[in-house]
């Protein structure tokens, strides 16, 4: 599809899951100087709650910024996986090995075409992990609607950043995960107060490899995320301090209709805990408008 003044403009399926489902996310492949403010109106017309931008420039490595209709991001993770399938798509290739900067950073990518979609994984980088205080988490919790008995004995709250503080709480069953009914103008203040992005809530599967979770974003406008990959990453950070299996399938998306997948994995390096992550991207309508067989 075109979006506005010609630009070169895809919708993404990020993270889908067996084929389905997935983050809608739009890629503009922007060589032009678009002011944020342009930015965030192409998010609030392609109908996403993201969008990322993509500078190839005359630069072998692109750098990629991440918008919602609200503001900039430091770095989306689904929006990473739907940048670098509209990259590989563009190349007409079966693989695509590059870095992608974004926020400061610049990191590796790999993009795979496969049957049922563009396989994409990319390095997170070091999560930084703390507890969380006390005074903010007890207001956290009762913004999610969530009580002190549902929090596992095993497990706590904790902060993980990848460059963006957020708040990883577990619950103790999947019924609980589903049913939450957050207060959002409430949780959006407490976010904003202690800086946090979000709120990821999640529960593990008895075999601990496997997760459920929502994302609760409302400080930046995202009420809900369909899917949240750079918040899957920190899990398995989190999993591998707490020596527990670090390799993990997160699944999200069950409330809105569109069933999402996120892999991750984590381990210690020179400079702390670091993470990779990946999803499956398919791409739902081509920059030429015609939606992909």
């Amino acid at each position: 599809m075109t979006g506005d003044g010609g630009h070169d403009l895809t919708i993404v399926d990020a993270c889908t899951r067996r084929g389905g489902g997935g983050s809608p996310t739009a890629v503009l492949i922007d060589h032009s100087a678009l002011s944020d403010g342009a930015r965030r109106a192409i998010v609030r017309r392609a109908g996403t709650s993201h969008a990322a931008f993509v500078d190839t420039g005359a630069d072998t490595t692109p750098t990629v910024r991440f918008f919602t209709a609200y503001g900039e991001l430091i770095n989306c993770g689904h929006g990473t996986i739907a940048a670098q399938a509209v990259l590989l798509h563009r190349r007409r290739a079966g693989e695509l090995r590059a870095r992608q900067r974004t926020g400061g950073r610049t990191f590796d990518t790999t993009a795979i075409q496969r049957d049922d979609g563009i396989e994409v994984w990319f390095d997170q980088g070091t999560v930084d992990l703390q507890g969380g205080s006390a005074a903010g988490l007890d207001r956290i919790l009762a913004a999610l609607g969530i009580r002190p008995h549902d929090v596992p004995a095993d497990d706590a709250p904790c902060v993980a950043s990848p460059g963006t503080p957020r708040l990883l709480v577990p619950v103790t069953t999947l019924p609980t995960l589903l049913s939450m009914r957050p207060d959002l103008r409430r949780l959006a203040a407490e976010c904003r107060r202690l800086g946090y992005l979000g709120c990821f809530v999640y529960t593990l599967s008895p075999t601990g490899d496997a997760a459920t979770a929502r994302m609760f974003a409302p400080a930046v406008g995202v009420g809900e995320d369909v899917v949240n990959a750079n918040s899957a990453g920190c899990l398995a950070a989190h999993l591998f301090a707490t020596g527990r299996p670090s390799t993990i399938e997160v699944e999200q998306g069950h409330t809105a209709g569109r069933p999402s997948s996120v892999y991750a994995t984590a381990g210690a390096t020179a400079r702390g805990i670091s993470a990779r992550v990946g999803g499956m991207a398919v791409i739902r309508s081509r920059s030429n408008g015609t939606a992909n067989g």
